[in-house]
């Protein structure tokens, strides 16, 4: 499941609140070890998620580089091709 937890930080454009709050997501449901809550789980589940956004965006704040950011589209093209590369079917 985290395998879909991306860097957010230093990129332009900068990280939305949505792709902050799929990596929240994303840590809960592995930590969890389920993508749904049970009902009586629920509440606690989506604080967890709402917590650890928060958290998510205080740090990205707070962080710091020299690095230029990274162009989003350059770095989502490497990853297909690696992905391409990684599931190619044998001939």
């Amino acid at each position: 499941m985290c395998r879909n937890i991306k860097p957010l930080f230093n990129f332009e454009p900068p990280a939305t609140r949505n792709e902050m709050h799929d990596a929240a997501l994303q840590f809960v449901r592995k930590i969890a070890g389920t993508t749904r809550p049970s009902q009586a789980n629920e509440a606690a589940f989506h604080e967890a998620v709402a917590d650890i956004e928060k958290s998510v965006r205080k740090l990205l704040r707070a962080m710091e580089t020299k690095a230029p950011p990274k162009n989003r589209e350059i770095v989502a093209a490497r990853a297909r091709e690696r992905a391409s590369q990684r599931y190619a079917r044998p001939a």
